[in-house]
């Protein structure tokens, strides 16, 4: 089971903890379950980079990066060296903390 803490670049959104998250699931996926709004416009397929986020803590715990996923990260807006794409990002069998911070989001506004 992973813990993940969500950060806001937003500066109105305050963090956001969970626990006892199963393997298994995007990053996608678990903010979606939450309530917490990251988007994903091409309905989480690898086929656009609104689900852009930092992995700053737990890198290890995720899926690798694919060349497809790289491609779309070097697309995406500000990237960096722990970017990574919501929709890919899987959580590996084990267990550990993770902590991610999603870009501000009402660039997106609009699209």
């Amino acid at each position: 089971m992973y813990t993940i803490k969500f950060n806001f670049e937003q500066k109105d959104l305050e963090p956001v903890v969970l626990s006892n998250i199963e393997a298994g699931q995007s990053i996608l996926e678990i903010a979606l379950k939450n309530d917490i709004e990251l988007h994903h416009n091409c309905g989480g397929v690898c086929a656009c980079t609104t689900c852009h986020l930092y992995v700053e803590k737990g890198m290890e715990y995720i899926d690798e990066l694919s060349d497809r996923e790289e491609d779309f990260i070097d697309r995406a807006m500000n990237p960096r060296l722990n970017s990574r794409l919501g929709c890919q990002s899987l959580l590996l069998d084990g267990s550990g903390e993770i902590e991610v911070t999603l870009p501000d989001q009402t660039q997106f506004l609009g699209e």
